[in-house]
């Protein structure tokens, strides 16, 4: 054990692993349910939308304004993202990692309790409002429970544990397609019980992460906490000689001594950070606007075109589900071995050749009577592609490249880059679909190809190295003598230049 410590590597202790469970279930679980939750009801939903207002009006609904409520119904989320991404910079500082994560459930139960009474109610309103609710949540946890979990992670954990999150994501996504299924829940009488059980998640969460402890970071580094930060490594290692690590974390606080608060608009001015904002922007845009979301809206379409039966669609899209989490699962084992880097490349490379193929073969498609099938092909292993790099890896990569000070407000931009790639290919992908048929794929493509380019020239591997190794990695691509150069001498933000070559 005392070895262990001296090579700065830790154990999967059950406490770790149980906060791990509790902050990704809790939160990360309640995304992927909420991506998911609205598809299989939509008919029943929209048939609701349509009585409600011949009850108050006593006329039937315009087909224009039915589509636009049901539009915002479904863009609420996305929106609510990017506002849950904008609080989280003031949320974790003031609360905490633990603290944000158990503030947000708020945005879960309330919005539940709401969807789930819209019916009784007779108001579609509620759901709407409750949506942006919950894409508040979906925001504020995608950013916190990769940055907590990054926190309380060893750094030879720290990849396996960050993939988590997208792990429940995937297995919400799943389940509320399982439960989505037509004699499940997703008819006219199931369909707001299918939005209300966002809300268990929460509660769970609500009632067991109290109990774990505080990102230890955060304790020694803000808090400015020696003894709790100490407890809390101690809990989560399991063995009372954690100095090492305290030591390295002390290391990181000195390091950011001189730059103090960083804000989002600082952040955009350093030089010093100026090639880890780049990447992350890159990365994180990458992941939405490689096309994502649009092989998903366009998965039912390619299986009716293969045959697949209207009543049987459900299933299939299910299975996808299915595909995803086992892929996932996959990544978490290989995260360590393989690399950051590495999953990153393969990732964007199978998107890339997927939306290729895709694209030939929705083309001819009424010409060979066996393309679609290759359409399925297609859609599953763009699936397998995006789940072994693009999905997981980009919110753990910001919490490696980013130290303490910076981190809040790196997520903040990260996330927003994210809700708002996400919301605009919601937006836009019917034009472009309508305008460009099957040669839509070939924008992702081209996008997946130029991630891919950057990835390989400018991202460095982050495996198996602490926050500050992977900054001083990047001191040189900013050309900078620092992680925080020298500046003025009225300013406060300096750095002696003895922190680097500790």
């Amino acid at each position: 054990m005392e070895e262990k410590t001296q090579e700065g590597t830790g154990e999967l202790t059950l406490v770790l692993a149980l906060a791990t469970l509790i902050a990704a279930f809790g939160s990360s679980f309640q995304y992927g349910y909420n991506v998911a939750a609205v598809n299989s009801p939509s008919e029943f939903m929209l048939q609701f939308y349509n009585d409600t207002y011949y009850d108050r009006n006593e006329e039937t609904i315009e087909s224009f304004t039915l589509t636009l409520l049901w539009s915002l119904t479904v863009s609420m989320f996305p929106f609510g993202g990017f506002i849950g991404s904008l609080m989280v910079g003031t949320l974790v500082n003031k609360l905490g990692r633990k603290g944000a994560l158990l503030f947000n459930n708020i945005f879960s139960i309330l919005p539940a309790i709401l969807m789930g009474c819209s019916q009784i109610a007779q108001s579609f309103e509620l759901i709407i409002i409750s949506r942006l609710l919950v894409g508040i949540c979906a925001g504020i946890s995608s950013n916190v429970v990769p940055m907590y979990l990054g926190e309380l992670a060893p750094k030879n954990l720290r990849g396996a544990l960050g993939v988590v999150p997208q792990l429940f994501i995937t297995v919400g996504i799943l389940v509320a397609q399982l439960f989505g299924l037509r004699s499940l829940l997703a008819n006219e009488d199931g369909w707001p019980v299918l939005l209300g059980l966002t809300g268990v998640p929460a509660g769970l969460q609500l009632l067991l992460l109290p109990f774990f402890p505080e990102s230890p970071r955060y304790l020694l580094i803000q808090k400015k906490n020696e003894l709790a930060a100490e407890k809390a490594l101690q809990t989560l290692r399991g063995w009372k000689d954690v100095h090492l690590e305290m030591e390295e974390i002390r290391k990181e606080d000195e390091a950011e001594k001189a730059a103090g608060f960083i804000s989002v608009w600082k952040l955009f001015t350093m030089q010093s950070l100026r090639w880890q904002l780049i990447s992350m922007i890159v990365l994180m845009a990458g992941q939405q606007l490689s096309g994502v979301n649009a092989i998903y809206y366009y998965a039912d379409q390619i299986y009716l075109s293969a045959g697949v039966k209207s009543d049987d669609v459900q299933y299939v899209t299910a299975g996808t589900g299915a595909v995803n989490v086992f892929m996932t699962v996959l990544t978490i084992f290989v995260v360590e071995l393989w690399g950051r880097r590495f999953l990153l490349l393969i990732g964007f490379s199978t998107c890339l050749i997927a939306c290729v193929v895709l694209t030939a073969a929705l083309a001819l498609q009424n010409t060979i009577s066996w393309m679609p099938y290759i359409s399925i092909v297609c859609v599953i292993v763009y699936v397998v592609g995006h789940a072994v790099g693009p999905s997981p890896i980009p919110a753990l990569f910001i919490t490696e490249i980013f130290l303490q000070s910076s981190r809040p407000a790196a997520y903040m931009i990260g996330g927003s880059v994210h809700w708002l790639s996400n919301f605009t290919v919601g937006l836009i992908f019917p034009f472009i679909q309508m305008g460009l048929g099957p040669y839509s794929f070939i924008i992702f493509a081209t996008i997946c190809l130029l991630t891919t380019i950057y990835i390989f020239m400018i991202v460095p591997e982050t495996k198996g190295r602490t926050f500050i190794e992977i900054n001083q990695i990047f001191t040189m691509k900013n050309k900078v003598s620092d992680i925080y150069p020298k500046k003025e001498e009225e300013e406060l933000d300096t750095l002696p230049h003895t922190i680097l070559e500790q």
